[in-house]
């Protein structure tokens, strides 16, 4: 069964920003490049949502966290199964602070 894509507010302004940050100092072409291969690698989640590893980071919380990784972003993710979706927490670059990813989910 195919589940259904939920891009929290948070992670949308996250993928917002690094369309922002690379349309200034790369283009708008390497921008929705980049931006648009995030999108599309998440989209595999439909089909086989435990594709992404546990996120160890994340492990204390009651959802179990998991990740997919495009070039230097890491995917955020958890399966809610009542609501049939996958909710998409955060795109975190991966050459940041990791703990900085515990602050925001």
């Amino acid at each position: 069964m195919e589940l259904n894509l939920f891009w929290t507010d948070f992670s949308q302004k996250e993928l917002e920003k690094i369309y922002e940050y690379y349309r200034e100092k790369a283009g708008v072409r390497v921008a929705k490049n980049l931006v648009n291969g995030i999108y599309n690698e998440v989209l595999k989640l439909k089909i086989q949502p435990r594709i992404g590893q546990v996120e160890e980071f994340l492990k204390n919380r009651k959802q179990e966290f998991r990740y997919l990784v495009y070039k230097n972003y890491k995917v955020i993710y958890w399966i809610n199964e009542e609501e049939n979706r996958i909710e998409i927490n955060d795109v975190f670059d991966t050459r940041q602070n990791p703990l900085k990813i515990k602050r925001t989910i």
